[in-house]
Parts: C-alpha cells; sequence; structure tokens
C-alpha cells in the first residue's frame, strides 16, 4: 500500500490554516476568528492531479522553539517525519510575524509554499504584498488567498505541485555560527536540517531533551550540551534573545521589500467598532450589550417561544399522545410501556428532554455563540477581562478556554493547551469543572431564569461569578509555578460569514445529537430502572438533609442531580421541567440553578480532564468541586431567606 505524501499546514493562530484545510479536503472543523481552535491535529486526503496527499492541520505557532503544549505539538511534527511540502498560511496584514515562522521552517530546509491569506482585509487597512518579489527574496512560491471567498485557492492547488525549498537564510552572530556547525557536527541526519536543531539547541529549548535522549546516547548529549553552555559564556545576552533578534530584522528587511501601502478601502465603521469594543470605558457598555442580546435571543426566544412550540405543541398535542397510542396498542407487557411512555419513559421524558426543552434552547446559543466567534468579538473579550483573571493568577488569554466552555466543557479544557504554563492550564481547568457552563446547560438555565425575572438573573450570574473569582485566587495561592505575560492576537472585527454561522451551527447540532441524546436517552433509563427498584425515593432519603435542609428544595431535584452526574445539562432540563410544573418556587429555581451550575463536570468532561491533567488532578477536582456547589447552594438559599428576596 503506497503512503500518501503529507502536507502540512502551519501558521500564527487566528490565520485561516483550517479554512484552507477545509476548502483542500473538503472536510470542516471548526473556524473561529479567534486564537485557539485547532488544538489537535487534523488529517484528511485530498487527490491532486491523480495523486494522493494527506493533509495536517496543526495548531498555531508563533514560533518553532515552542512556549506552549501546542506549539510543541506542530513542532514534533516536523522532528518525526519529513513532509512533501509545508503549506505556511500567513495573515497578510501582518507579514512581519508570519516571515518570523517562514525563516524557521527555511532554516529547517523544507519545501515551503507561503499562502498569504486575508488579503481582502489588508486592502481595507491599505496594504498590499507584492507576491513576485517575496517569492524573489524568499526562493518558495508564494500565493494569495482570500478562504472564505475561495479566492486563490486554485493557484495554491497548482502551486503545491512545485514546492521549493526556501533559498533565504539567517547569519546569525560569528560566535554563534561557530558552535552551530560544531554541534551539527555531532547530530546525524533527520527529517530537518543539523542547523535548525543546532540552532534550537543553542536557544535552550528545554521540550527538545526528550527527543535528544531517545535519538542520542549519553555522550554526544552531554558534549552538545558542553558546547551550549561554553557557547552561551561567550556571549553577553541570551542566546535565545540574539537568534529572536536576527531574525526579527530579517523578517523587517523583507517587508520594506514587499509591503506597500495603499489608500484604505472601506471598513471603517468595523473597525471603530473593533476600538471600542477593547476600549476600557465603552467596551463595559458594549459588552453589556452583547450580553443582553445573548440573553434575549437565548433565554427569551429560544427558550421561551422555541420550547413553547416544541414542547407544548410538537410533542405535547403530536408526538407524544401518538406515541402513547402506538405503544399502547403493540407492546402488551406494562412494564415495557412504562419504559417507553411512562413517569420516566424514553420518549415521553428522554426524547421530550432532549429535543422539545434542550435542542431549541441549545440551537439559539449555538447561533449566537458562531456570531460572536466569527466577528472576533471573542479575543477583544480577553483584553477587557485581564485585569479580572489577573486575580486569579491568569491573564486574559484564559478566557478563551472559558469562552468555548460555554460551548463544550470538553473541548474547552482541551483548548487550555494554548495557555503557556502547567499552573495556568490546571487553575483554567478547575476553574472550567466548576463553574463553566456549557451550552445545552447554559440555554436550560437562561430559559429558567427568563421566566423568572431580571433580578434573578442578577443573583445567579453574580453568585457564579463571585465564585469563579474566589475559587481562583485561592487556586492562584494553592497552585504554585510561574505567570505568564498576556500576549494575545487581536484580529480585525470582521462581518459574520453567513456560511460559517450555518456549517458551524450544523455541525454543532449535529454533535449534539449524536453526542448528547444517547445520553439523555441512557440516563432516564437509569432513573426508570432506579425509580422501579424503589432506589430513587431510598436515594432522595438519603440526599434529603443535603437537599431539603441546606438547599431547601424538594426530595424530587435529587433525580436532577443525579442525572447531572451523567450530564449536568440533564440535570438542568429536569429543573426546568419540575419548575414548568410548579414544583419549585421562584427562590429555590434559583437556588438549584446555582448549585447545578457548580455541579462536578459531566462523564465526557471528567474522562478528558483525566486525559490532559491526570487522573490525581481529575480526583482531586471533583473532590473540592462536588462540596463547593452544595454549599455555594446552601449559602445562597439562607441569604436570599434571611433578606426575604423573591423573584416577582
Amino acid at each position: 500500500m503506497t503512503v500518501p505524501n503529507k502536507i502540512i499546514l502551519v501558521g500564527n493562530p487566528n490565520v485561516g490554516k483550517s479554512v484552507i484545510f477545509g476548502l483542500l479536503t473538503n472536510k470542516y472543523v471548526t473556524v473561529s476568528n479567534y486564537p485557539g481552535t485547532t488544538v489537535e491535529i487534523s488529517y484528511a486526503d485530498m487527490t491532486l492531479d491523480g495523486k494522493k496527499y494527506l493533509i495536517v492541520d496543526t495548531p498555531g505557532v508563533n514560533s518553532l522553539i515552542p512556549m506552549s503544549e501546542d506549539e510543541k505539538v506542530t513542532r514534533d511534527i516536523f522532528l518525526k517525519e519529513k513532509p512533501f511540502t509545508v503549506v505556511q498560511v500567513a495573515d497578510t496584514k501582518n507579514i512581519r510575524r508570519s516571515l518570523l515562522v517562514t525563516l524557521q521552517i527555511a532554516e529547517m530546509g523544507l519545501p515551503l509554499i507561503l499562502v498569504l491569506n486575508m488579503e481582502d482585509e489588508a486592502r481595507d487597512i491599505g496594504i498590499t504584498i507584492d507576491t513576485e518579489q517575496l517569492k524573489t527574496i524568499t526562493g518558495s512560491e508564494a500565493v494569495s488567498t482570500i478562504a472564505p471567498q475561495k479566492k486563490g485557492i486554485k493557484e495554491l492547488k497548482t502551486a503545491l505541485s512545485r514546492p521549493a525549498v526556501p533559498t533565504i537564510k539567517v547569519r546569525y552572530d560569528r560566535i554563534i555560527e561557530e558552535y552551530i556547525e560544531k554541534i551539527s557536527a555531532l547530530l546525524p541526519q533527520f527529517s530537518i536540517s543539523r542547523r535548525s536543531l543546532s540552532t534550537m539547541i543553542l536557544a535552550g529549548d528545554e521540550s527538545l531533551k526528550e527527543w535528544l535522549i531517545t535519538n542520542l546516547n549519553t555522550e554526544i548529549i552531554k558534549r552538545i550540551e558542553a558546547l551550549r553552555d561554553e557557547c552561551q559564556a561567550k556571549m553577553k545576552e541570551p542566546i535565545s534573545l540574539l537568534i529572536n533578534r536576527c531574525r526579527l530584522d530579517v523578517a523587517e528587511e523583507i517587508t520594506l521589500k514587499v509591503l506597500k501601502k495603499i489608500p484604505a478601502e472601506g471598513g471603517r465603521l468595523l473597525s471603530f467598532i473593533g476600538r471600542m469594543s477593547m476600549h476600557p470605558l465603552w467596551g463595559i457598555p458594549l459588552l453589556l450589550l452583547v450580553l443582553f442580546g445573548l440573553y434575549e435571543f437565548v433565554g427569551i426566544f429560544g427558550a421561551g417561544t422555541l420550547v413553547g412550540f416544541f414542547e407544548e405543541i410538537i410533542f405535547g398535542k403530536y408526538i407524544n399522545p401518538m406515541a402513547t397510542k402506538v405503544i399502547q396498542l403493540l407492546i402488551p407487557v406494562g412494564f415495557l410501556r412504562e419504559m417507553f411512555v411512562g413517569e420516566y419513559g424514553l420518549i415521553t421524558v428522554a426524547l421530550t428532554y432532549a429535543i422539545a426543552i434542550i435542542l431549541p434552547i441549545t440551537a439559539t446559543f449555538f447561533i449566537a455563540f458562531a456570531l460572536l466567534e466569527d466577528s472576533g468579538y471573542l479575543p477583544r473579550l480577553a483584553i477587557m477581562s485581564n485585569r479580572i483573571f489577573n486575580i486569579m493568577g491568569l491573564n486574559g488569554k484564559a478566557v478563551l478556554p472559558m469562552v468555548l466552555g460555554l460551548g463544550c466543557g470538553t473541548m474547552a479544557v482541551m483548548t487550555s493547551r494554548i495557555l503557556e504554563t502547567k499552573r495556568e492550564r490546571i487553575i483554567t481547568t478547575f476553574l472550567l469543572a466548576l463553574a463553566v457552563p456549557c451550552s445545552a446547560q447554559l440555554g436550560v438555565i437562561l430559559g429558567m431564569l427568563g421566566a423568572l425575572s431580571f433580578k434573578a438573573t442578577l443573583v445567579w450570574s453574580g453568585s457564579v461569578l463571585s465564585t469563579i473569582l474566589f475559587s481562583g485566587y485561592l487556586a492562584s495561592k494553592v497552585i504554585r509555578g510561574e505567570r505568564t505575560e498576556f500576549f494575545l492576537e487581536i484580529p480585525p472585527i470582521r462581518k459574520p460569514n453567513l456560511t460559517n454561522i450555518i456549517i458551524k451551527t450544523l455541525g454543532r447540532i449535529e454533535w449534539y445529537l449524536k453526542e448528547a441524546v444517547p445520553l439523555f436517552i441512557l440516563g432516564t433509563f437509569i432513573l426508570f430502572i432506579l425509580h422501579k427498584l424503589n432506589l430513587l425515593h431510598i436515594l432522595e432519603s438519603i440526599a434529603s438533609p443535603v437537599i431539603v435542609n441546606l438547599l431547601g428544595l424538594p426530595e424530587q431535584t435529587t433525580a436532577a442531580f443525579i442525572l447531572g452526574f451523567l450530564r449536568r445539562d440533564y440535570g438542568a432540563a429536569g429543573l426546568f421541567a419540575m419548575a414548568e410544573k410548579g414544583l419549585l418556587t421562584p427562590l429555590q429555581s434559583v437556588v438549584s440553578l446555582v448549585t447545578i451550575t457548580l455541579f462536578i463536570p459531566c462523564l465526557a468532561n471528567f474522562f478528558m480532564i483525566v486525559k490532559e491533567r491526570g487522573i490525581k488532578t481529575a480526583l482531586g477536582i471533583v473532590a473540592i468541586v462536588f462540596p463547593t456547589a452544595f454549599l455555594g447552594g446552601g449559602i445562597l438559599n439562607l441569604i436570599l431567606k434571611a433578606l426575604d428576596v423573591n423573584f416577582k
């Protein structure tokens, strides 16, 4: 069997790699207008002129000397195998930054095609790039593209048949060059050049140590480390700083030759909105406007109008009555009838919750979330929240996995790889598990709050945010490690692309139907079995001191919290159904929502935490989150009763 040639897509975060990947392979991966979307490697086949290629989409990098886990993932690909060619996707507006990666790929001795994406956005701010001049200087192919409009993709495919190794070289200080040669002489031939490896070693790339131990004997490693230390002793500044400075100088020199300023073509209004969204003063009312819009669209329209239509009319008048008649006609056994259309029926409860209650809310949230991420607003939210995150030992970059957690906590834990240190990743994972509701759960919560009052929304959000801040502050004092400076590339505000919105929403709804609905059915079946064995009543009695006495909730809410172990959104749906039936007072609704929000992560999220942080950290997080949820809900219950707060 012939192994297809590999084409590796690389580039800075947020330059459109995943869009290019989708256009080359016809395979969709999550595409967003903020960094950190691609945190795992995506693969797909492409056939071009009768030849098969394997396209590899990698996490965004600012350097191939890794500063974070996702950069290490990308760098390690080059250490393991030599690609047919590298396709580097660059932001035309910020060519200088992209050239820093170009120079490192050139140093590796790999064939390269440079894709200058976002050409339209560059023109909007008065920038064009002389691609012919760029080709001459670098010695590699260069193509201009506007990926969302599919412009330049044909030229890119043509260029893929003639990749060339760049001829551009960076010359470092005489002493550094001397030691590059000495270290290179000790290295065997690998998939990347000896010069590139030697430069990484001299720059103090600690992430290379494991790879060196695997591929070289101990004596060679000692000699290499001695040469590195000897070279550093001769330099007045850190070698890594000197190497990076040389690359910056070359990138600046190339930029001055190929970048041309032209009259801007437009985008003034969007540019103004982009500036205001990060303003210390005017950014706040804009943020409040966004949150109000989210509340109205998801909480009022999605959870009110759409849920009412699906639950009361589609399921209430047609599907459930028809299913009950059919089941009674076809299934004579009472036990099986009850399993499908009884109090905990797979149709009357599981499908009603999953499709009639959760799906409309989730779908509206997915649409709103897609609009926010495609517009480029989310990185600006990171800027606005940087000071708040500093309280928790983090920086504004941590808001990206937090916001992704509003879509899916499992994906958000994986996305925390974009954070530079282990300490930051652990704190962020803990906060995600503690108090960031996923889209389905948040939708149900907004639906319940929408049926109460705006005061209820303020109490819920205030309780959750204060818990996040206090817990994050404590975690920052307990978890040791270094803090990093805040650096984040801010994309321009863009007009959201309708096609992107539709594809993202449909893709996420498909995920929900495939991943969540089966768990809803399983959860309902577990409840049914517990009910038939009278175990549900026993569990309610056992949990009564906490549920009834501490939280002030009815015993029946125990079932919702039991389901919360499986999926937190299903637990929230149980509370939603109880509130609709009048089984929860407004005060009880608010207390139950705060508790279910702070509840332990769902099983899928838990397993992802185990995968990313280890079983000890995962169990430690659960051991803290579980009592925090009930303690937080209990304290809120006591405060609201003491102050005689009502939500009418």
